[in-house]
């Protein structure tokens, strides 16, 4: 078994070993230490990078006890090698995994969540929870509560310790949750209320961690998925909405504190412009209706038919369609394209011996469209051609 270092000092970046293995994979080699100080991948905390012989190691990964490493080059077996490990990067996966036991915690002792994953990404950090009640999100005063609870054990810097307890031990420690491994069981307490087993590396105490945000919750296969930030990511964080807010406050001639009331102010004029635009783009579309009646083609039965794309949405056709189908005879089939793709219309004056909803699945069924309707009054969608088939089929008749 390689003999892991980090597990006696995580803050340890160099150090010596002995080559036991290499292999190779593609054009990359694994390489197998007598000791190392490189995390591998577990437990939801990304492997340490970093120079060991000279070589940048790419990936680190255990294998029964064994920790490989990932280098572009072989190393001779047998020989001594000097290892250096990517120190900002270990910190910042120290502060996300110490952040997220103090946040599992807290979502524990307050509300009764079970942590049943981790993910640090590059950005931020996510853990998955099972909630009482199937919950899928907090409310704000739940985050509230929980980064205030994190946060002021921080400010009191209280200490994290980890350890590999006695079989004696163990068993009467108060664990957040039972280990999931049975032997050689690594223990992380943070102050007087949380413990848990974790063989990941993490901070001497919690001052080291840094400010902690929870960005959002959100719901995640069935549980709860809840991103946060720790340490310099959600200083960054807090950096990118200091100065997004600001500027957002200049461009609204607003301070900070009044963004929220400027931004709904907005909202609320930006809403009656949107209905007083759509209100006259409404009334210019059934003006033209008397000018779509005189251009209507005569069938051979003698009805008009208005036949013809306009620029509307949904509730404008309908109501363009309702407005021409008031004159006696009118047959009205409008539609408004969107792409490669057109939205169907079609009505019928109560005097007119036509089925509408049967007209427009004839017309639209073959080219793969559909739609449906009342005899007098019918809506449905699909190809740009869709039109001229309907047509067809009334000239037809």
């Amino acid at each position: 078994m390689t003999e892991r270092l980090y597990y006696d000092n995580a803050y340890l970046t160099e150090f010596d070993a002995r080559v036991l293995a290499c292999r190779q994979e593609g054009d990359k080699y694994w390489v197998l230490l007598d000791r190392s100080a490189f995390y591998p991948t577990s437990g939801g905390q990304p492997f340490d990078t970093g120079m060991l012989g000279g070589e940048r190691v790419e990936d680190v990964q255990a294998e029964e006890g064994q920790v490989w490493h990932l280098l572009s080059e072989p190393l001779e077996v047998g020989a001594s090698v000097h290892g250096m490990i990517d120190w900002p990067r270990r910190f910042d996966h120290m502060q996300q995994h110490a952040a997220d036991h103090m946040i599992a915690g807290a979502l524990h002792r307050l509300y009764g969540g079970v942590t049943i994953g981790l993910h640090i990404s590059d950005e931020f950090s996510t853990i998955d929870v099972s909630m009482p009640g199937g919950a899928i999100r907090l409310t704000a005063t739940q985050i509230g509560e929980i980064e205030g609870d994190v946060n002021a054990e921080i400010q009191r810097n209280v200490p994290i310790r980890c350890w590999f307890p006695g079989e004696e031990e163990l068993p009467a420690l108060p664990l957040r949750k039972p280990p999931t491994v049975q032997s050689h069981v690594r223990i992380v307490a943070i102050g007087e209320k949380e413990m848990v087993a974790c063989g990941g590396t993490h901070p001497a105490s919690a001052g080291q961690i840094g400010p902690v945000k929870i960005l959002w919750t959100a719901p995640a296969r069935g549980k709860m998925r809840l991103a946060f930030a720790a340490g310099m990511r959600a200083i960054q964080d807090y950096i990118r909405c200091f100065d997004a807010a600001h500027e957002a406050a200049a461009l609204l001639s607003s301070t900070v504190e009044q963004l929220p009331g400027a931004v709904k102010a907005l909202q609320e004029k930006l809403h009656g412009a949107e209905m007083m635009l759509t209100k006259l783009k409404t009334e210019q579309l059934l003006s033209q209706g008397t000018g779509f009646l005189e251009e209507a083609e005569i069938l051979p039965c003698g009805e008009r038919l208005v036949a013809r794309f306009v620029e509307a949405d949904a509730q404008q056709l309908r109501q363009l369609a309702a407005h021409l189908i008031r004159q006696p005879g009118v047959i009205a089939l409008l539609g408004a394209r969107n792409g490669d793709q057109a939205l169907y219309v079609f009505g019928c004056a109560a005097d007119v011996q036509q089925d509408m909803g049967k007209l427009l699945r004839d017309a639209a069924l073959p080219l793969g469209g559909k739609g449906g309707g009342r005899q007098d009054f019918a809506q449905g969608g699909g190809s740009e051609m869709i039109l001229a088939a309907a047509c067809r089929i009334l000239m037809n008749q």
